[in-house]
């Protein structure tokens, strides 16, 4: 076995038996949704989906994006993004804010009806005059028809969203159920490259509902306490490959082994 998954299969395991708080992050959360089969393996067995690739040039995205808004939340000041979206906000200025965004840490808050510990880094929050958190997510793409968040396949930005949400109001915060999706799509139409990749940046906002949540996290839970493995979701990629992999590894091997 690679070194990758022994790693892998040695941290944060699920133990039914244990009393401790279990810590889950929003990415494991969305997991439970696109496949239980998955999540189990993954929580509960230790057996991950293959890494999959760093998406480079979007974490500089992001990176870059964050210095800027950072500047402007040295001295409260508007943002020209914001102005011309007409968002009454400012980025918001806290200590914790380097931590929130901080991989493996960010904002943490104990469900103790699941016995989770339910994590989520932020890109960035702002704040409205109000006092009310807006919590924003930075995304970069290349396309040249233009970017939205309604495709089917966004659900998951939404549902981080709400995430992000729900832990913040579980801290103690007010938040604003709109929060912001700022999107970097890179232009093509340029004549040359020139050694530089240009950027429109549009803002989406989006109202957050995060009643799903809670019974999410215990219906996760009992995915995890049960012996049983959960079925596949029919859609997922990750356990059709498994099937058709093992199958035709018993049929070359002259074996019948039950797959899971």
């Amino acid at each position: 076995m690679s070194q990758y998954y022994n790693a892998k299969r040695a941290r944060n395991i699920f133990d039914p038996g244990s009393k401790e708080p279990f810590r889950l992050s929003r990415s494991k959360i969305d997991l439970f949704f696109e496949c239980e089969r998955c999540f189990y393996l993954d929580r509960r067995l230790g057996v991950g989906r293959p890494p999959g690739f760093p998406f480079n040039l979007n974490s500089a995205v992001d990176t870059l994006l964050k210095k800027e808004f950072d500047m402007h939340r040295v001295d409260q000041a508007i943002h020209p993004l914001m102005k011309q979206y007409k968002i009454d906000a400012v980025p918001y200025k806290h200590e914790m804010m380097d931590e929130w965004r901080e991989n493996f840490k960010g904002i943490q808050y104990h469900h103790k009806k699941s016995g989770f510990i339910v994590t989520g880094a932020v890109d960035d929050i702002w704040v409205n005059p109000k006092g009310q958190l807006i919590v924003v997510d930075y995304k970069a793409t290349a396309k040249e028809t233009g970017v939205s968040i309604s495709a089917p396949w966004q659900i998951g930005y939404k549902r981080q969203m709400e995430v992000y949400q729900w832990l913040l109001r579980k801290s103690g915060f007010k938040v604003n159920k709109t929060g912001y999706f700022v999107y970097c799509n890179g232009r093509t139409d340029r004549t040359a490259f020139d050694g530089k990749l240009e950027f429109d940046v549009e803002i989406f906002p989006y109202d957050g509902d995060d009643e799903w949540i809670e019974p999410t996290l215990l219906s996760a839970r009992d995915c995890l306490i049960s012996d049983e493995i959960p079925n596949s979701n029919s859609e997922c990629d990750y356990c059709a490959y498994r099937k058709a992999a093992g199958e035709e590894l018993q049929r070359r091997a002259g074996v019948q082994v039950k797959l899971i």
